[in-house]
């Protein structure tokens, strides 16, 4: 049932955003053919931006105050070792299977050694971590990154790293809990743990950009594409596959 739900949100949110999205409020000239959907873009990226200084990053202050640092670096540790779970998967799916083989290593090592991944053995023994996901799967396989796309609460994305995205929430271990309160509670404080650790960043972003969303946008969309290729992008860009520059004139 959760990932009938699931789907059915990607659906709505992807079609809230094609119904609303157009470009004919963005002048021409800050117009991207990578961002045709900058309209609703912006006004979401908005409201995170709202919703993050209003819940997010308070929940997030508070945790890192009170949290001891070897208690938040062991919890961080946790998620990341889960993340290993599905990297796997993903290396497995890319026919990467070294590194697949890598991450299945890190898994065993820190959850048995590393107390269920509370320590992380896995890197202080060398074992490097990947941390693959189904976007980037999608990528290897040659699905262009679409037009760039706003998720709600969870911020930049594209089209296909949105489909990636339910593709990651399906393998994720925590997936398969029954007990929602119990699978929930792993969700909210896994967005914390994120979040805490992003406090210093986005102190430097707030600082630093003159149009956060812009630099937002552009840090996402290199990160992506760096990642997708493994470090090595061609020079030629391709974000705008499956979207035509002069569609966006009005």
């Amino acid at each position: 049932m959760q990932s009938v739900h699931l789907f059915r949100l990607l659906f709505l949110v992807l079609l809230t955003a094609s119904l609303t999205g157009g470009c004919s409020s963005i002048p021409k000239e800050q117009r991207d053919p990578r961002d045709p959907w900058q309209t609703y873009n912006r006004a979401m990226f908005q409201f995170n931006t709202d919703f993050d200084n209003a819940f997010l990053k308070p929940v997030a202050q508070g945790y890192q105050a009170i949290t001891p640092e070897p208690v938040n670096q062991g919890i961080t540790n946790f998620f990341n070792n889960v993340a290993d779970v599905t990297s796997a998967v993903n290396n497995a799916l890319q026919f990467k299977l070294s590194r697949a083989g890598t991450d299945v290593s890190r898994v065993v090592v820190n959850s048995t050694v590393g107390l269920a991944g509370f320590i992380d053995v896995a890197s202080n023994l060398g074992i490097p971590s990947y941390k693959e996901d189904f976007g980037q799967t999608l990528g290897y396989w040659g699905f262009g990154d679409g037009p760039y796309f706003v998720m709600p609460i969870l911020g930049p994305s594209s089209v296909r790293d949105t489909i990636g995205f339910a593709g990651d929430v399906l393998v994720d271990p925590f997936f398969s809990l029954e007990a929602d309160e119990i699978y929930w509670g792993f969700v909210v404080l896994r967005a914390i743990d994120v979040r805490a650790g992003l406090l210093d960043a986005s102190k430097l972003m707030d600082e630093a950009a003159l149009d956060r969303y812009v630099f937002v946008r552009d840090a996402y969309l290199q990160r992506r594409r760096n990642l997708v290729h493994d470090g090595n992008a061609p020079a030629d860009q391709d974000y705008d596959l499956f979207w035509d520059e002069d569609a966006l004139d009005p």
